[in-house]
């Protein structure tokens, strides 16, 4: 954004009267100032609302009939400077507002987690459909879980089940404990703080999931802006991307129940993965609502192709 004077600020937060206004104004903002969207909305327009609406207190899903409302004087200004914050400093909006929205629920978030977004969320919704019988789920494992997103909404999806969430991070753990006290899971969300399967009880679980950090250094280096305001620990993944998945798929037989699934976001580095496995039978799922790069793999797959990644690394 240019550098305004305070005249010109004031004429802009003058000339601005409604709800409305501010939302239409923030998005051609941000429009005109390229800021880049990837962390759960897809249009100026929707970034702007989440912002705007967030500073006044109201709902995301606020009746229309109320957009044509008059803001206070206090409230115009606040509501400037948090779309300002956005375009000079590059944060994503969910750091502004503190919030985001997972499968359908509302989380917690600052900079010591990524931001929500995996297209995972659409497949909790489905309970893993046609996959697993969700009457026979009784232990999940999330590996890498940040805020605990997936961890809570599996929770959600899978009322007769415990989830168990892996951390490395302490600052994360820290996000996630304020998700699992937020949602009340404490009696079925339990928190783990390990290097991947280290600390993890021995016991055989019907769904692993993760999203673990699979960037390579060389994608790092050239995100926006906005993804180098998330932590670097929740991106690099060496320097295929691929380090901690490849653990992952190593390991995550041992703690897999007989008719288990593991289901792993790789993101970009998926071609990276199907060409270092080439014989390895990875089940690449489809969204309806976008997102790529997420696959499935059963505990009989793991146990029968174990050796093609046991050596690797």
């Amino acid at each position: 954004m240019a550098i305004m004077t305070k005249s010109s600020e004031q004429d802009v937060i003058d000339s601005l009267i409604s709800i409305r206004d501010f939302i239409r104004w923030g998005a051609s903002e941000f429009s005109k100032q390229a800021v880049f969207l990837g962390h759960g909305t897809e249009t100026p327009l929707d970034e702007a609302a989440a912002i705007v609406l967030h500073a006044l207190h109201q709902p995301y899903q606020l009746a229309d009939n109320y957009l044509d409302c008059r803001l206070t004087a206090e409230e115009k200004q606040h509501v400037f400077e948090l779309i300002h914050k956005r375009i000079v400093e590059r944060k994503p909006s969910a750091y502004i507002t503190h919030e985001a929205v997972f499968a359908g629920l509302s989380f917690y978030v600052d900079e010591r987690v990524l931001v929500p977004r995996s297209p995972i969320a659409e497949l909790i919704e489905q309970r893993f459909e046609p996959w697993v019988d969700e009457s026979e789920v009784y232990n999940i494992l999330d590996m890498c879980t940040g805020s605990a997103c997936i961890a809570i909404a599996c929770a959600y999806a899978f009322q007769e089940a415990t989830v168990d969430a892996v951390e490395l991070s302490e600052a994360a753990a820290e996000v996630a404990r304020i998700n699992i006290t937020r949602h009340e899971l404490e009696d079925r969300v339990f928190l783990y703080e390990s290097d991947l399967f280290s600390a993890v009880p021995e016991k055989p679980y019907d769904i692993i999931v993760s999203n673990p950090p699979y960037v390579s250094l060389a994608e790092w280096e050239s995100l926006p802006a906005e993804y180098h305001s998330e932590p670097e620990m929740g991106f690099k993944g060496g320097e295929s991307g691929l380090d901690l998945v490849i653990k992952i798929l190593r390991q995550a037989r041992h703690y897999l129940a007989e008719k288990g699934i593991l289901v792993v976001e790789v993101g970009s580095s998926a071609e990276t993965l199907q060409q270092m496995f080439p014989e390895v039978p990875f089940y690449w799922l489809d969204f309806e609502r976008g997102g790529d790069g997420v696959f499935l793999l059963t505990a009989e797959q793991l146990e029968k192709y174990h050796s093609h990644f046991k050596n690797t690394l």
